[in-house]
């Protein structure tokens, strides 16, 4: 990611970022673009709308487990997808 000093201008470069990439990816180039990102106001936004947003799920098994639970009931995965255990 290239990005501009003043946040008007980002670009990606190489090739396309696979999906357990994208979002992270756009979320450090919005933090990049809009300095009002970093306020709570946004940061509350982005916990809303992804709730592990500035969690770490590799040291969280709970939160893992919670996330993959919810993933799986969105996507509409079933229980063939999702194990209610998790190991970390």
């Amino acid at each position: 990611m290239v990005t501009a000093a003043d946040g008007s201008l980002a670009a990606l470069l190489g090739a396309s970022p696979g999906a357990s990439t994208a979002v992270s990816i756009m979320l450090e180039l919005i933090q990049k673009c809009f300095k009002e990102a970093k306020s709570e106001e946004w940061q509350a936004e982005f916990k809303k709308i992804i709730p592990s947003f500035g969690e770490s799920l590799s040291k969280n098994a709970e939160l893992a487990a919670k996330t993959r639970a919810r993933t799986t009931e969105i996507l509409e995965l079933g229980a063939s997808h999702y194990s209610e255990e998790f190991t970390a």
